[in-house]
């Protein structure tokens, strides 16, 4: 597997990619977080470009975080004025820079699920 940190988000309510969920990407060091890049999710619930590149991946603690709450109100589904889910954050470290690290996210308005993917 290449270098490269990916993602790829999945509606499970409505059975399908979550196409247009903003993400975040975050470096944390201690205290100190750096917003290291944000995307959107293509129509395959990917984005077009990895989130770290083999020139950019770095070994430490990463955060994704994943606009769960604002996908499904864009995408018309009725939820509560507060929100079981909002943001959904997904903290994870970087040993090995030679190889690929994908997280891919799960989602309905009410319950999230990841893993290491490939």
């Amino acid at each position: 597997m290449p270098a490269k940190l990916s993602t790829h988000v999945l509606d499970t309510a409505h059975g399908c990619p979550a196409q247009g969920m903003k993400i975040e990407l975050w470096s944390l060091d201690g205290d100190d977080r750096t917003l290291v890049t944000t995307a959107k999710t293509n129509a395959d619930g990917r984005t077009d470009q990895p989130l770290l590149s083999a020139d950019e991946i770095r070994p430490g603690q990463y955060e994704i975080i994943f606009f769960v709450g604002d996908y499904f109100v864009a995408k018309g589904t009725p939820l509560p004025k507060t929100r079981f889910l909002d943001k959904v954050p997904v903290r994870f470290g970087i040993a090995d820079v030679g190889t690929g690290y994908h997280v891919p996210l799960l989602c309905s308005p009410w319950a999230y699920s990841t893993y290491r993917g490939s």
